[in-house]
């Protein structure tokens, strides 16, 4: 009886001495990521959504990198993490995404402060018999990120699909904006 109350007593007392759990900022991080990954997946439904009979199943698409609107030859880790988790996600929705990081042929360069992927698009779409290109700019305000993210058909310009969205510029977002 004795060495159970000590070792209760002991026990207790190691308790007491242990540090006080971590802040809510490991819990925040898996949250705010979360949000992020599910922002980027609602926003790729939409799209699917919309285009649901639009497109043939044997033609691929391509996925554009996310850009500033107010400098479109720049983008940030949170442009380039948007555009690979809406391409992921068109993928799981059974869209042949064709992934260009891979592609050795593709060289899009700068040209005057402007991507070249504007003006040559449809050539590039034609190389790889791509039926749609995925475009997006996000903007930012002092507190929230627009983004907008559409399909469009390289041989017409026309806008198959969009959708708008908005994140909270706090956290994980606001680190992925300052990594250029």
């Amino acid at each position: 009886m004795r060495t159970t109350a000590i070792a209760l007593i002991a026990a207790a007392l190691l308790a007491g001495c242990s540090s006080t759990p971590p802040k809510e900022e490991a819990n925040y991080a898996t949250i705010a990521s979360n949000q992020f990954v599910t922002a980027n997946y609602k926003a790729a439904d939409e799209l699917l959504k919309q285009l649901s009979g639009k497109l043939a199943a044997d033609k691929p698409l391509i996925m554009a990198t996310v850009v500033n609107i107010d400098a479109l030859d720049q983008t940030s880790t949170l442009g380039r993490l948007v555009s690979e988790q809406i391409s992921t996600r068109m993928a799981q929705g059974n869209l042949k995404m064709l992934e260009m990081k891979l592609r050795n042929s593709v060289y899009l360069k700068r040209n005057q402060g402007e991507l070249m992927l504007t003006r040559e698009i449809g050539e590039v779409a034609q190389n790889h018999n791509a039926q749609a290109v995925v475009v997006g700019s996000y903007a930012e305000t002092s507190d929230m990120v627009f983004i907008n993210i559409k399909v469009v058909q390289p041989q017409t310009n026309y806008v198959l699909a969009g959708h708008d969205y908005v994140l909270q510029k706090e956290g994980i977002v606001r680190s992925m904006l300052l990594q250029r």
